[in-house]
């Protein structure tokens, strides 16, 4: 039974444990035996310990790594693991995303609640990142938190990789040493993407469908509204094009802060002065997107709250701020306003996040607002974003009933109070020119006698 179980320790006395529970990472990972199911958490994933657990491969057979959010490249996700790892991620990004698609990796479908599907099945071994005890004993989890203290409170033993570069905020954003079970120093050695975000993607420049929308979003954002902005290429661009800047006393409650959420802070844009909830704070499950100033300004900065993902992503949380504005990217939505934002057909290309969650709870609440914003079309102008159906398999991430706004390039779709017609209709206002004739065809197939 791990010690942290069975021993309530004095505030005095953490040290020593925290002394003698620092071993290396080879005897860390130790640990982990055949068949064990192993969780990483959610950001960045502990690089001392991944590569001791690599370099075990040889030892190990049918052991299940979870890994929420993969965005670093160890090496498991090459051919030739299949034996000793199965891979199961929750969320697909680029890293996993060949591997997703050639169904050498598993998707572990979210499910909407207060408290996160895998916990439901504990992991003998989680695999964490936390920064050095402060005077009390306390760990930080840095710039994300997500679902991590869930995972480790559940979890049968613990394996800590203790990195001093990671931040202190404010909120539930730390855990006690005596809830950890081995520590280990951070490395920073190891395969990993370059030119990356907080979640391993590549950074790109915005074309201008983004521009556009950008400013049509910004349209519907009212002084004082609170913010949730969502991963995605499309919607995270609001916050970076300026679009936002004429706005005053904005708040946030999102997941995590896109690239120029952390400046409109610094520039007062986002004060959160008018919340219901949380008034005059920054809140989110994890803070990033930032330059290295950004990321100073966040450190210690009591202004930012990080709050674990089951609290953030409650519906009924959400929907307790008052003019909750939820802006969220799509693949495509059909003229039903079925919203698709995980998969083309039955491939997998991202997840559904807090999407759905967002949906309902600014539907939920008063003077709330739900934008879905995407591109008119893809594939370089050959494929309509918009469409009469979508392709069979494909993932509704957000049912007809709590569609409201879809933004494209060239428009607002107001979808709330209309018929099946004047939605078909609002949607081919909004789709690319060269696909509203053939849409206009099938509407009227689908919807008119």
């Amino acid at each position: 039974m791990p010690t942290r179980l069975i021993a309530e320790r004095s505030m005095n006395d953490w040290r020593e444990y925290y002394r003698t529970r620092t071993v290396t990472p080879e005897q860390a990972v130790a640990i982990i035996k055949s068949g064990h199911r192993v969780a990483f958490t959610t950001g960045n994933e502990p690089t001392a310990l991944s590569l001791a657990l690599l370099a075990r491969a040889p030892d190990l057979r049918g052991v299940t790594l979870f890994l929420p959010t993969p965005s670093r490249d160890f090496g498991w996700y090459d051919e030739g693991f299949e034996q000793n790892f199965t891979i199961e991620v929750g969320y697909i990004l680029p890293v996993v995303r060949e591997m997703v698609a050639q169904r050498r990796a598993d998707y572990n479908v979210q499910t909407l609640r207060v408290e996160y599907g895998p916990f439901d099945r504990p992991a003998d071994v989680a695999l964490v990142e936390l920064s050095p005890p402060d005077e009390q004993g306390k760990c930080s989890f840095g710039a994300s938190l997500w679902n991590k203290k869930a995972e480790v409170m559940s979890a049968k033993v613990v394996l800590a990789e203790v990195n001093d570069r990671l931040i202190r905020t404010g909120g539930e954003n730390a855990i006690h040493v005596s809830e950890i079970d081995y520590f280990v120093p951070h490395a920073t050695t190891g395969r990993a993407p370059g030119a990356t975000d907080l979640l391993g993607r590549k950074q790109a420049e915005p074309e201008q469908a983004e521009q556009e929308i950008g400013r049509h979003v910004a349209s519907l954002i009212r002084d004082g509204d609170t913010l949730q902005i969502g991963v995605g290429s499309t919607s995270e661009w609001v916050a970076r094009l300026g679009v936002l800047d004429g706005k005053s006393d904005l708040g946030w409650h999102s997941e995590t802060t896109p690239n120029g959420i952390i400046k409109l802070v610094r520039k007062g844009v986002i004060t959160g002065k008018r919340k219901t909830r949380h008034a005059g704070k920054v809140v989110c499950t994890a803070v990033g997107g930032g330059d290295i100033e950004d990321m100073r300004f966040v450190n210690g900065n009591s202004l930012f709250e990080l709050y674990p993902a089951a609290y953030i992503l409650d519906p009924r949380v959400i929907s307790s701020h008052d003019n909750m504005v939820a802006i969220n990217s799509a693949v495509a939505v059909d003229l039903t306003g079925q919203i698709a934002a995980e998969s083309l057909g039955p491939t997998m290309v991202s997840g559904s996040g807090g999407h759905l969650a967002f949906a309902t709870g600014a539907n939920l609440s008063k003077g709330g607002r739900y934008i879905c914003v995407m591109p008119s079309t893809a594939k370089d102008g050959k494929v309509s974003r918009i469409t009469a159906a979508h392709a069979q398999g494909s993932i509704v991430t957000v049912p007809r009933t709590l569609a409201h706004y879809v933004v494209t390039e060239h428009g607002i779709a107001d979808l709330r109070g209309r018929s099946q017609r004047g939605r078909a209709e609002a949607l081919i206002a909004i789709a690319h020119p060269d696909f509203r004739q053939e849409l206009r065809a099938a509407a009227k197939r689908l919807y008119w006698p």
